[in-house]
Formats: structure tokens, sequence, C-alpha cells
């Protein structure tokens, strides 16, 4: 996906050997969460399970039906017994939501619902094991049971309840349509602390003490710090120093509130860093006073960073152009695509509007009618 040996990077690479390769924000953050999944055994163990609960009880709306009732039947009981509160807009009957790869969001939905449904998703599956069709699916729903009622699977659902929690946050700040880079930085610091926060709270038995090794310190060591180091990892490795420190530089020449972000400082640590073969050694020792003075302003970054809204621009294509109009030329591409992106912009022009523009850029033979007249 990088491309870094013979893909797109590498292209760039060879002829600006100065050009730094910077992942997408929006999708680098969910790549590095799915590690986890497949790197821990017993995480990758839980998510399959995950999965299979997903499809086995939402594989048919009778199905379906009998989660919804078993929830509103559980959440009925727990309101008389005084273990919920009732309120408007509480206690909503909820789904099982597919797990995407690519859109970790919906793996911490997934994983909060299953826990608020947990026990009226245990009646539906023992349902299917009396009364399932066939074979296959008794005892498909047999060994999902088996294994949901495990401690080490209630164990990995409350605890990857709280890692996704601490880095939803931060995932739903890189996909936003606009990005604030400098803000996002912080934020991406803010999550290795809180994760590595979260690390330091389960302190325990060294891992070499192999002799004295129990129950407790199995899923301590094997499960929660093998969980959290490898998503630390993660993290430092696709948010690392360099390009987070490059992200966070770049952010003193934001056209946005130029005169809030605008750092000399930023700007002169940018170029002694990151670009040290574009400036001659007396362009560097000026830079300063000609900043200062306000008087030279003329620095050209570009960072081959992908943001949310570019990569929905491409996505926009495929909609733009259909089957229909696949003989569509260029120029006309681009300014339904325009259309498309900025409709927000677009749908507050008016049809008069056009009109009267049009008729305002030349003399015409034949009158032009003004709209409405």
């Amino acid at each position: 996906m990088r491309g870094e040996w013979k893909g797109l990077q590498a292209l760039i690479l060879k002829d600006c050997p100065y050009a730094y390769y910077i992942h997408c924000l929006a999708h680098r953050l969910p790549l590095a969460l799915v590690a986890v999944s497949h790197e821990v055994v017993h995480v990758h163990h839980f998510f399959t399970k995950l999965t299979s609960i997903t499809n086995i009880v939402g594989a048919s709306w009778k199905r379906h039906d009998e989660l919804k009732c078993a929830q509103a039947a559980d959440i009925e009981y727990m309101i008389s017994i005084d273990e919920l509160e009732s309120g408007r807009g509480l206690n909503q009957v909820g789904t099982l939501p597919r797990p995407g790869d690519t859109r970790w969001s919906s793996h911490f939905r997934l994983v909060s619902n299953l826990i608020k449904m947990f026990s009226a998703t245990c009646p539906v599956l023992l349902n299917i094991i009396e009364d399932g069709t066939t074979a296959f699916q008794r005892g498909d729903a047999d060994a999902t049971y088996e294994v949901m009622t495990t401690f080490e699977f209630v164990f990995i659902l409350h605890m990857m309840k709280e890692i996704i929690a601490i880095t939803d946050i931060l995932c739903q700040a890189l996909q936003s349509k606009s990005q604030d880079i400098l803000h996002a930085m912080h934020m991406v610091s803010s999550t290795k602390v809180l994760i590595q926060k979260l690390r330091d709270n389960g302190q325990g038995r060294a891992r070499h003490q192999e002799d004295t090794f129990t129950v407790v310190d199995h899923y301590r060591v094997n499960i929660f710090y093998a969980a959290i180091d490898c998503q630390l990892q993660e993290l430092n490795s696709r948010f690392n120093e360099h390009a987070v420190d490059l992200l966070i530089l770049s952010s003193a020449l934001d056209p946005r509130e130029c005169r809030k972000s605008f750092r000399i400082g930023g700007i002169c640590q940018l170029v002694k860093r990151f670009y040290t073969t574009d400036f001659t050694n007396a362009e560097k020792i000026n830079l300063k006073n000609q900043l200062e003075h306000y008087e030279i302003i003329v620095l050209v970054l570009t960072l081959p960073m992908s943001t949310a809204t570019s990569e929905r621009s491409f996505l926009a294509m495929s909609i733009v152009k259909t089957r229909l109009r696949n003989k569509m030329e260029d120029e006309f591409l681009t300014d339904s695509l325009i259309m498309y992106i900025e409709r927000e912009i677009a749908e507050k022009i008016s049809i008069e509007l056009i009109i009267n523009e049009f008729r305002n850029i030349k003399e015409r033979r034949v009158r032009f009618l003004c709209w409405g007249s």
C-alpha cells in the first residue's frame, strides 16, 4: 500500500530524493489497531469469534427479532430491579453491527453493544442450538456459545472496550473532513500517553518469574500486556517521531489564522531539519530576520499526504463517471466533480443567478430575457 519498493513512493523518491512520505492519517490508525488483532493470538481468536457471533445472531430477520425481543425483556427486568434508569432516549434496543477493518469505530460499537446485550445474546444462541434447522447451524451456535461464556472471552471483551475507547476519539478526529494537523498530532501523543497509563495501572508480576506464574499473571502478561504493547508499538511505528515532528512544524505554514499559527522558530526548525539542501547557509542565516520583518515569506512545502477530503474526491469519481458517462471528457469530468464535491456551496447558487451571470458574459445578437421576465 505504501509502495516504498516499486510503487508510487519509490517513483517519487527516485526523482525527488528529499520528498517525505506520510501515510493517510485517516487510514493509519485503523491499520495500527487492526494489527493488534492479528499479532496477539488471544485477541485474534477473540475477534474471530466476535465476527462469528455477529454472523450467527444476525443471519436472518427471525434471529434479529429474537435478539431485539430478548434485549427488550432484559431491559424491562433491569428497570424493574432499579439497575437501569428510565427516561427519554435511554435504554434503546440496539443491534450487533458487522465490523470492518477500515472502519475501526464499527469494532467499538460492536464491543460496546455486545457488553450491553450479552445477557440477551446468550438466549438467542441457546434457541439456535435447540431449534436450528441444520446440524451445521446447531454446531456453530454451540461452539460460539461455549467460547462466548468463557472467562477469557469476557475478559478480552472488556479489555478491548477500554483500549478502543481511548483510540476511538482519535480515530474520529483523523477521519474528519477538515483536519487540524497540529491538533491531530497532539491527540496522537495524548492517545499514546493514555494507553501507556492503562498499562501502568495493571503493573504486576514480572514476565520472567515463570516458577510462580499464575492464572492471573497469564491474563495480565500474555493478554493484557501483549495487546497494549503491540498497540503502542504499532502507534509508534505508524506515527513515528520523524513524521509527527514534520507535521507539527509544517503547521506553522497553515494559511488559516496565519497570525496564530505563524511561528518563526517552527519554520526555522523545519528548514534546518527537513530541507537542509533547499537553502544555502546564507539563506538559513537570513531566514529568521526575513521572517521577523515579514519581508519575504517564500517557502514551498509539498507533503505527499492524503486526507479524508482528498480521498472522498477520488471516491466521487466513481459516482459521477458512471457507465452512461464513460466517454466524458476531462474538462467536463472536472467540472462535474467540483459541483459534486462542493455540493454544499452549489446548493446555495440559484438558477436565476446562473442565467443572469451567463447573460452578462457578453453582448448577444438576440436579446436574452432575464429570469422571471
